[in-house]
């Protein structure tokens, strides 16, 4: 290299010239930020769907729980669809105590973050290059292209938003960073920075580093960003020169380990839950094959988004010709951006962003079933849109009429791009409409059947449900997750030998499959195999320990078949794996005081109460432990909170009516007992008692009345026949105690 070709430092756009005026840039961020929203404003009426949204979100009792003192370190320990990045888990649980299960709240926070996302990417570009309409054109592709839907309006895709934004922020923070630090070697023949708390700015250094973290904790596609912040090293800051380049590297050694850590953490977490695809399904060959085809196609829709779907099978062969002209095209395209390096550097930095953001999901360690998938370009387009816009001005410098050409062609890109997306959003209305779209563009796709499947069974579309999910079974017999599905749409219609023969297909196909052990037993407990469903329980809890739901069913059967002690350890080891499982604790408290440790039932009703005050069940089971005790105002404050959660509950009005009536408060007991009978006129309990309380006010007429209902309702009642007799007895009435 010719002393003339060396990198001397940041570019005068980065760091010598004045930065643009603050109002404006101000007023183009808005702008990015608020055409984006309104372009994706859309999914804002759509709904959950049935692909990965349940295991993050709409049947993750975890999740839902929201940020709870127990929820935070579950999110940090335990891994979700096979992944650990607990900040987005932890983000799901947010929108759920903010937002519920209302779906639009999910897709507000996935909309607001691509909307950031876009605005950051234009303040670093102009942090980096000073180049103001170059950096809005990248941001508007960013934030507009198709291919970015899927991470958008996919709410189980929150993964890719929020790690993309931690780590925009940390390139921000880097680049700060570096130009502070620029003073410290601006020439070849000065020496390195040094020790990084002596050099100006490093608590930015620290801050990048931080929001790298988080990043990471988001989602790992980002263990590639030290590589990126290298290339921006190179251009446009311009630290990276010969002799200069292991210094750099040493400098982002805190990056590189953390990387390295989160690889392992995902490679053994994705492995160890059976995500990775074994290689007798997908051979080394055949993934080294598809690895160039991938990186074509990714290309391909960057430039022509069409025919795009939520899930592209991985193909089953590859012609050799189709991968090695794959790779040719990759390898030429590689050295002419090398070759031009010096002229044009945005060039290697765009394309080796694009190929080595792409590296951890190119499909080398397979994971899922997709051949490609829409989502992985989030992050690598930038790379393609910056050497795309820069070389479009680069070669159009000469023109007389450059700025009006570069307008006039960015604005029909990116209103096409627009068009495009928009069209793309309303496919994400449902699962319907959006596994029927990819039924349409897409071959071979069972995936997409099985999901439509499970999609038709939410809308009670049975019928239709099953004839796509036996399609499903058809056209890919060993899917374990096909029959399974298969097997819930038939026990939800009742055909119980049908969803039977399903789910031992499913167990055949796939031993270890924990949701289908699940669900099977729960189909074996309600038609009361209930010895079978027990051993369901057992397997899927031995297949995942932390599987709170399997744990507490379990615990049920074991109380329901009279197994006091081994049930009442299965509840205490569910609330040890989640401690603020309401509903667990409520069983637990009955099961001890049935046993005769009242206190310890009490406490466990109380803890439920704390978790979920509005448990009416825990309430009412907690009023009737007061009263056993004698704690009559007490159990009278939890008796009235059911009522005003359940202002139809015929028990909390009844045993409301008895404890006031133990308090001598003779007229609240009959207005609760009479409220009591207007819900359920044929309670003969209530009856006798309202007879009991109206005899001792000498309404004897009324008070035999209703003991003749509660003899009628009830003839081998022997405390009403003994009351109805002592009545009609003080009445006059002699003997006459029929009804």
């Amino acid at each position: 290299m010719s002393k003339r070709d060396i990198r001397t430092g940041p570019s005068k756009s980065a760091a010598g010239n004045k930065s643009p005026a603050a109002g404006g840039t101000v007023m183009l961020a808005a702008v990015l930020g608020l055409l984006t929203f309104a372009l994706y404003a859309p999914v804002l009426h759509h709904g959950f769907v049935a692909f990965d949204d349940a295991a993050y979100v709409t049947a993750n009792a975890r999740v839902q729980a929201g940020l709870t003192p127990g929820n935070i370190p579950w999110a940090f320990t335990s891994l979700v669809s096979a992944n650990w990045h607990p900040l987005t888990v932890l983000s799901h649980m947010l929108d759920c105590q903010w937002y519920g299960l209302r779906p639009w709240g999910h897709h507000l926070t996935s909309v607001l973050l691509h909307a950031l996302n876009t605005v950051l990417v234009f303040l670093l570009l102009l942090r980096l290059t000073g180049a103001r309409w170059r950096s809005v054109m990248v941001a508007a592709l960013f934030g507009w292209h198709p291919l970015h839907v899927e991470s958008v309006a996919w709410v189980a895709e929150r993964k890719d938003v929020l790690s993309t934004g931690f780590g925009l922020l940390a390139l921000l923070l880097y680049a700060r960073f570096a130009r502070d630090a620029g003073a410290g070697a601006r020439e070849p023949g000065d020496k390195p920075d040094g020790v990084l708390r002596r050099v100006p700015g490093s608590r930015f250094y620290w801050l990048a580093w931080l929001c790298f973290v988080l990043g990471l904790l988001s989602k790992p596609m980002l263990v590639t960003w030290p590589f990126v912040m290298l290339l921006l090293d190179y251009w446009p800051l311009k630290r990276l020169w010969r002799g200069r380049v292991w210094p750099l590297v040493a400098e982002k050694i805190p990056f590189f380990a953390v990387a390295a850590a989160v690889s392992v953490v995902t490679f053994l977490a994705q492995r160890d839950a059976g995500a990775m695809v074994p290689l007798t399904a997908a051979s080394p060959a055949l993934r080294c094959e598809n690895a160039p085809v991938a990186y074509v196609t990714y290309l391909a829709k960057l430039f022509w988004p069409a025919h795009l779907a939520v899930f592209y099978p991985f193909p089953t062969s590859l012609s050799v010709a189709e991968a090695v002209l794959a790779g040719v095209a990759l390898g030429a395209i590689s050295a002419l951006v090398w070759l031009k390096r010096m002229r044009h550097p945005y060039l290697p930095v765009g394309w080796f962003w694009f190929l080595g953001t792409l590296v951890p999901v190119i499909g080398l360690v397979q994971v899922g079933g997709q051949g490609v998938a829409d989502r992985y370009t989030y992050i690598p387009s930038v790379g393609v849109f910056i050497l795309v816009v820069w070389g479009a001005h680069e070669f159009s410098r000469d023109w007389r009429r450059q700025t009006q050409v570069l307008a006039g062609a960015g604005l029909a890109a990116l209103i096409l791009c627009c068009a495009a997306s928009w069209r793309q959003v309303g496919y994400w209305q449902n699962t319907e409409t959006l596994f029927r779209h990819a039924l349409t563009v897409t071959a071979d796709n069972f995936t997409a059947r099985n999901n439509l499947g499970l999609g038709l069974l939410e809308e009670r579309q049975t019928n239709a449900a099953i004839h796509e999910l036996q399609a499903a079974v058809r056209f890919h017999a060993a899917s374990s997750e096909a029959h399974n599905n298969l097997a819930i749409i038939e026990a939800a219609v009742g055909r119980n030998a049908e969803a039977i023969t399903e789910f031992q297909q499913a167990l055949q196909a796939r031993p270890d499959y924990a949701d289908a052990h699940f669900n099977y037993a729960a189909l074996l407990a309600g038609i009361g195999q209930t010895n079978q469903a027990i051993a369901e329980y057992q397997q899927a809890l031995r297949l995942e320990p932390d599987d709170a739901e399997a744990g507490y069913k379990l615990a049920n059967l074991l109380a329901r078949k009279g197994l006091t002690n081994e049930a009442i350890g299965r509840f205490q080891e569910t609330l040890r794996r989640q401690p603020d499982y309401a509903e667990a604790r409520n069983n637990l408290g009955s099961l001890l005081i049935a046993a005769g440790r009242t206190n310890e039932g009490v406490r466990q009703f109380q803890t439920a109460l704390r978790t979920k005050p509005d448990y009416a069940d825990a309430h009412f089971n907690l009023g009737n432990a007061f009263l056993r005790s004698g704690q009559i105002d007490d159990a009278i404050a939890q008796y009235r909170a059911v009522t005003i959660l359940q202002s139809n509950s015929v028990p909390a009005h009844y045993y409301l009516g008895v404890a006031l009536a133990r308090k001598n408060d003779a007229a609240g007991a009959i207005a609760e007992l009479e409220m009591a009978l207007r819900l359920k006129p044929d309670y003969a309990m209530a009856h006798n008692r309202l007879g009991l309380l109206l005899g001792r006010q000498g309404r004897l007429d009324e008070a035999i009345s209703h003991f003749r209902q509660a003899v009628r309702l009830k003839p081998d009642y022997a405390e009403a026949n003994n009351n109805l007799a002592r009545a009609l007895a003080a009445a006059g009435g002699g003997d006459e105690a029929g009804p």
